[in-house]
């Protein structure tokens, strides 16, 4: 019998009760991404102000007690009674859902943010917050604990400044970690900073060095920032540590009705595609009508000039594919009521913004080539010989597929399959060198891990189109391997391993390899890294022998942490003790191999994330791009770091 389902069974959540039940569906989660998500729906106000043509500054104060302070110079959040809660205009924007300047009635055009519930949102997730007005030559103030206002809205002085500042502390109830990146904060606002031209945006730890994450601690603890040219700027950033063939990126604006829409861009010396589409300051990380629009725009302009020039290379028929190799580039449109697909904001959905940016980009980017016709040649040439590569690339990738079928042996010969065939509970382990691959077909479990030994150093794949990769046999077997193709073909859904693990030797050669190997999957198989299907193994870089029993460990720390025990436990006498380095994977025995690397009771992996596609972009071109000078910085900044180096 099926138990009673009647009204009783509905939980109903009053005010901001269901954010605190539910955090995820309002911020996306209670780790580090959440935690900060806080910050930028409170800052997401002040850009909203500075947008609106009110705001010039924002301030951002991460406090010594864990709190954060944003204060920014706009008008200020009304303080009058609000017609329909019956209380201050303040009061409702951070205690009622859905209450903001963003739902019409003139507050603002265009807006950020989470759609007017940020404040109330902010609140609910704070063990405190305060809010301060400054308006109309007079001081307000409100308190709230948990969401739950202290008192009422009160005048507490007078006042020259206008603007509004928000202080609110994170709950340790709700949150996995309350502890902030200034890293984290400085790389969201510089984006922010870009997008919004002209306004300044200071942030300021004030926390006690002692407090500091390492990795904040290469970052000022006071950093302003100031973009008087906007989104040129950012491309300009973006493209730093590469060769343009613009020398100032392209820059094209108009406003259409209450639509803004920007857009800057320039070619690079490299084969990848860097295109970052923002509404309202919001990164679309996966496009929508904008970029539909901007594609198609570029595509038609490029390919209308590239006909125009005469000469040996007017036969190559152009696609987008050529048109985007080398192309940095920024979209940013601001418009009011965004339609977005999904709950994340993922995706533009407006339907007239693609003829907008179609509009805006057909005009200015076609008056630019008439305008720079050098500038305009050298873009053209590029991308006629991108269509050359790609064609020859097309021949190659067909001849590899052919090659493979017709000799019926569509995986290479170096390649040790595993028995399973389900993709989830297959793994791959990339091996450096016959020797330790020898050993790694021994030592593993047959039935879900397969071991691809690589010879040598792969190609160098930043440097290199596809059609020259398709010529490196160390790269075609992998690519066979993992069975999903490569460029246009690729099919992420015939992946044969979810589990792709790059093992090297713990040395500068292994790191080496380790090196090109990431670079391989980051620009050909970009999903492998963000479903979290790649990982690196963990060799031990000790063990430590002992009686019958042996040790296993990652640093000489480690080790001597071992010792340490091993020489309490026997009073300083260790007869027969034997620590044994290994300086590679080919001279781990069978045994050794499964028992510290393969097997996945004892088995140490470090999966590779992106969380920053920029930075990780820019790393990349740094460390493997043809240009030393970046990549001499780079070493310099970062040498006096290095421990353990093995030279």
């Amino acid at each position: 019998m099926s138990e009673q389902y009647s009204a009783a069974q509905i939980t109903v959540l009053e005010g901001l009760e269901p954010v605190r039940k539910r955090p995820g569906m309002y911020i996306g989660g209670t780790g580090v991404d959440g935690l900060h998500h806080l910050i930028w729906e409170i800052l997401d106000n002040a850009i909203d102000e500075a947008m609106a043509g009110y705001a010039n500054t924002a301030i951002i104060e991460i406090n010594a007690d864990g709190s954060v302070t944003v204060e920014d110079n706009g008008r200020g959040i009304p303080v009058d009674v609000h017609p329909v809660t019956k209380v201050s205009a303040l009061e409702t924007v951070f205690t009622k859902l859905h209450a903001g300047g963003k739902f019409g009635g003139g507050g603002y055009k265009v807006s950020g943010g989470l759609h007017g519930v940020g404040a109330s949102v902010v609140n609910a997730l704070s063990e405190y917050t305060k809010a301060n007005v400054y308006k109309d030559g007079k001081e307000y103030e409100q308190e709230y604990q948990r969401g739950k206002p202290q008192y009422q809205v009160r005048e507490i002085g007078t006042t020259s400044k206008n603007g509004t500042r928000v202080t609110f502390k994170p709950d340790a109830e709700i949150f996995q970690s309350t502890t902030f990146s200034r890293k984290v904060v400085i790389e969201h606002i510089r984006q922010q900073a870009y997008l919004t031209k002209g306004i300044r945006i200071q942030i300021i730890d004030r926390r006690p060095a002692e407090e500091i994450p390492a990795e904040d601690k290469s970052y000022p603890d006071d950093y302003t920032f100031f973009f008087k040219g906007g989104i040129a700027a950012y491309v300009g950033h973006l493209t730093r540590s590469k060769k343009s063939l613009i020398p100032e990126p392209i820059y094209v604006a108009k406003t259409i009705g209450d639509n803004q829409i920007e857009v800057a861009l320039t070619y690079v010396d490299d084969y990848n595609e860097h295109v970052f589409s923002f509404a309202n300051n919001i990164h679309t990380v996966e496009g929508g009508t904008h970029l539909t629009g901007f594609r198609s725009a570029i595509t038609r302009v490029i390919t209308d000039h590239a006909k125009k020039l005469s000469g040996k290379d007017g036969d190559v028929v152009l696609i987008g594919e050529d048109i985007r190799e080398g192309l940095t580039a920024v979209i940013s449109v601001k418009l009011p009521d965004p339609e977005f697909e999904g709950q994340t904001k993922a995706k533009l959905g407006t339907p007239t913004m693609r003829g907008h940016v179609e509009t805006v980009v057909n005009e200015g980017l076609g008056r630019w080539f008439e305008e720079h016709p050098s500038e305009a040649k050298a873009v053209i040439e590029k991308i006629a010989l991108s269509a050359k590569a790609r064609l020859a690339a097309k021949a190659a990738r067909e001849a590899v597929v052919r090659k493979g079928a017709l000799e019926g042996m569509t995986l290479p010969g170096k390649l040790a399959d595993c028995s399973e065939k389900d993709p989830a509970k297959s793994e791959l382990y990339i091996v450096e060198g016959d020797s330790a691959g020898g050993s790694a077909k021994q030592g593993r479990e047959r039935k879900f891990q397969a071991i691809l030994p690589l010879k040598g150093k792969i190609l160098n794949v930043e440097r290199a189109r596809l059609d020259r990769m398709l010529s490196s046999d160390e790269i075609k077997a992998l690519i066979v391997a993992l069975g999903i193709g490569i460029g246009e073909d690729t099919n992420y859904a015939k992946l044969r391993y979810h589990r792709i693990i790059i093992m090297t030797d713990a040395d500068v050669d292994g790191a080496h390899i380790r090196t090109l190997l990431l670079t391989f999957f980051y620009r050909h198989y970009p999903q492998i890294v963000e479903k979290g299907y790649l990982y690196i193994a963990q060799p031990p870089l000790f063990g430590v022998h002992f009686k019958k029993d042996v040790t296993y460990v990652h640093s000489e720390e480690e080790r001597d942490n071992v010792l340490e025990e091993l020489k309490k436990a026997n009073n300083g006498n260790l007869p027969g003790l034997n620590v044994q380095r290994y300086k590679g994977l080919g001279e781990m025995n069978p045994e050794q191999l499964w028992e510290t690397t393969l097997n996945p009771e004892n088995r140490v992996l470090l999966r590779v994330n992106v969380r920053d596609a920029e930075k990780a972009d820019e790393i990349f071109s740094q460390l493997m791009g043809e240009d030393v000078l970046p990549r001499k910085r780079f070493i310099q900044n970062r040498a006096t770091s290095v421990q353990n180096l093995d030279i």
